[in-house]
């Protein structure tokens, strides 16, 4: 069986991942977003790619299956965005979000971020029960840091401590 690679983002990587980012927003849990509604994934090298930040691809026999990105809000402290992965590829048979969020952790460390923060809407339940299992935990929208980037969907947030 193929393995599931994690890639650091390039160019070549943008349209496939803003078809899949919006396919899975828009088509699987109904969010009215759209791309001009997510200027970041036009521009990734410039919004993820700057201080200790990343943005990454995960892989299956070259197709993308998925993505993660770490944001630099300053202050030893990062935010996870854009953790999507087809639904095919989801689960413990592939262990494609567990794959990026290792990586987006072991960069965290090598980078001198101890915390890490992140958004969610109420409808994505499997991933607040991945990001619990992951040992994150829920915490009150005011107790983020300011420079933590709060997306109108947002409606849950979880830290990590590194």
């Amino acid at each position: 069986m193929e393995e599931i690679v994690i890639k650091d983002y390039i160019e070549d990587y943008k349209d496939d991942i803003i078809d899949l980012i919006l396919d899975i927003q828009q088509n699987e849990f109904n969010i009215s977003i759209n791309r001009q509604d997510q200027p970041d994934l036009s521009n990734i090298t410039e919004f993820y790619q700057r201080g200790n930040g990343n943005f990454w691809a995960a892989f299956y026999d070259s197709r993308l299956v998925g993505t993660i990105s770490l944001l630099d809000i300053g202050n030893h402290q990062g935010a996870l965005r854009k953790l999507f992965v087809k639904a095919a590829f989801r689960g413990s048979r592939y262990n494609t979000a567990k794959l990026l969020l290792l990586q987006l952790i072991k960069w965290a460390k090598e980078h001198d971020i101890y915390d890490i923060y992140l958004g969610t809407t109420e409808k994505f339940l499997a991933a607040h029960r991945f990001y619990e299992k992951n040992k994150f935990t829920i915490i009150a929208k005011e107790t983020l840091p300011n420079a933590f980037p709060i997306m109108k969907v947002d409606t849950i947030f979880y830290s990590l401590k590194i």
